[in-house]
């Protein structure tokens, strides 16, 4: 695996014409915010040595270099999930490339299910911790040596990077809610009981991604920043169904507000 993650950050780094410090990873009906991005030059998926494919829609397959706020970005338009079938060493194998290419900062999004009663479809939450339910772990076998064996997970979302995003929504008028995502499997979506379930042991949301890159991420030492956009609800006697479909409309109406706090943060880093 270390030999496959040097060489494709080795290709990489030969194409690429800047310097990125951060990295951003879009998930289900967020690809938009790649129209923002500038001075763009794009590599995709199945064009990278090594880098497995996205096959869901709503991800199209693009590793996006540029400029957002003004600042040097990588961006992964689509990522990769444990339920198409992948290994968890392959679903944040662009993490480990990310660390070698010199990304300090990574920003994570998701469309996300919703379990607390205050939130609503659109809203935008800050994820301050998160609840692993993958029955893989992302670090099992052979550390690789950008961390320790056992990471400490205190603060995996970052501090200064939560309050940065709390300043700029209150500046510009946004609403920001701020809970515990819940990483699980799928790809089904979540029974009723299910939802109470998580709800019940601590969880405001519940996605199928995110969690196996932020503990990557952070065995590397990259410091995060996770936004979830709340697609759908399953309130307690409340639970309605969902598709797909509804999850990426909910998303895509909601992104622009997402879009311009991590502009702002990225450009006022």
């Amino acid at each position: 695996m270390l030999q496959k993650i040097h060489e494709t950050a080795q290709w990489l780094k030969e194409k690429m014409t800047t310097h990125p410090e951060t990295a951003i990873i879009l998930g289900t009906g967020l690809g938009q915010l790649a129209t923002e991005i500038t001075d763009t030059y794009i590599f995709e998926y199945k064009d990278i040595p090594n880098f497995p494919l996205s096959t869901v829609e709503g991800h199209s397959g693009k590793l996006i270099f540029g400029k957002l706020g003004g600042k040097d970005i990588m961006a992964m338009q689509g990522r990769f999930h444990f339920y198409e079938g992948y290994s968890m060493k392959e679903v944040t194998f662009p993490i480990r490339v990310m660390y070698e290419l010199g990304i300090k900062t990574l920003f994570v999004s998701n469309a996300a299910g919703c379990m607390n009663p205050d939130f609503h479809v659109g809203d935008l939450v800050i994820i301050k911790d998160h609840i692993n339910m993958f029955p893989e772990h992302p670090l099992r076998g052979q550390n690789i040596p950008t961390g320790p064996r056992f990471p400490d997970m205190h603060e995996t979302y970052d501090p200064a990077l939560i309050s940065a995003a709390k300043m700029i929504a209150e500046e510009k008028g946004i609403l920001l809610r701020e809970g515990v995502y819940m990483g699980v499997q799928g790809p089904t979506f979540e029974t009723p009981a299910e939802y109470v379930m998580y709800r019940r042991m601590g969880a405001d949301c519940v996605g199928m991604s995110t969690v196996p890159e932020v503990i990557v991420a952070h065995h590397c030492g990259i410091r995060v920043f996770g936004i979830s956009i709340v697609t759908d609800l399953g309130i307690e006697g409340q639970a309605i169904e969902v598709s797909h479909e509804e999850v990426q409309i909910a998303a895509n109406k909601a992104q622009p507000l997402m879009t311009e706090i991590m502009r702002e943060m990225i450009k006022r880093a």
